[in-house]
């Protein structure tokens, strides 16, 4: 079944007058399953993790077409994320019915600098001990854009204004390679959802996501440079362990 990013996707190509080039201007086959071309195809490898925690997408209007956009790796690994195309003069009713969800407990998920000091957080509730359950699930709300883009939309969604936000603190530069920023410390929509699982105590899918995505960036590459895929280098092997590692289908670890 397509998963929430795929679906906005196709939501998104429907409405399209034109096709979409990605960067370089290449009209290439693609899977439909993980927007590579079919020889360095990635659905095989695809490990979804059972979670407590779920991921909101709030996408920029282009970034569900692009091929290297990650908030589809995370869509593959996280069950319950959802996505959501973002309108300055609109907001998707979908979305205002998750942030009222009483399930959730949604965190708006950007630097701590631009905002009221009363709204910043660095931590989220943890599971209880010994039940593995707290009163909501953590819902982490990632603006998947541009910095430039994401800078508006968030000063332009007031159904953002309400919830606390959640000012990440890492201790490492991001490793992304298929766009370009001038600052190592703006992440990809993937490395910050996988701090964030970090953060909510998940840590078998935030690693996994993490080597999904440098096992992503191999097949795009080599895709790009017209190399085959190395399916033995240490990316496909950690994968590949992880996967081992991940509970029973339908488990969903301290979900009652």
């Amino acid at each position: 079944m397509p998963h929430a990013v795929s679906r906005l996707r196709t939501a998104r190509l429907a409405r399209s007058t034109k096709p979409f080039l990605a960067r370089g201007g290449f009209r290439r086959e693609r899977c439909a399953g993980c927007r590579l071309v079919p020889s360095h195809c990635l659905c095989a490898l695809r490990p979804q993790v059972p979670t407590r925690a779920g991921v909101c997408l709030l996408m920029a209007d282009v970034e569900p077409l692009k091929p290297s956009n990650t908030g589809w790796l995370i869509a593959d690994v996280v069950p319950d994320t959802f996505a959501f195309g973002w309108a300055r003069t609109a907001t998707d009713p979908g979305l205002l019915a998750l942030l009222r969800d009483p399930q959730w407990q949604p965190y708006v998920v950007f630097p701590g600098e631009y905002v009221a000091p009363g709204r910043v957080v660095h931590s989220v509730a943890p599971p209880d001990p010994q039940t593995g359950a707290t009163a909501r699930r953590p819902l982490f709300i990632l603006l998947d854009a541009t910095w430039a883009e994401a800078r508006k939309m968030f000063r332009k969604s007031p159904c953002l204004d309400p919830l606390p936000v959640l000012s990440l603190q890492p201790d490492q530069i991001s490793q992304y390679q298929l766009r370009r920023s001038r600052r190592d410390d703006h992440f990809c929509t993937s490395e910050v959802a996988a701090l964030c699982l970090h953060l909510a105590g998940e840590p078998l899918a935030a690693h996994t996501l993490e080597t999904y995505l440098d096992v992503f960036t191999h097949h795009y590459l080599r895709a790009r440079n017209q190399l085959p895929v190395v399916w033995d280098d240490a990316a496909h092997q950690r994968l590949r362990e992880l996967t081992a590692l991940r509970p029973a289908e339908g488990a969903r670890p301290g979900i009652p």
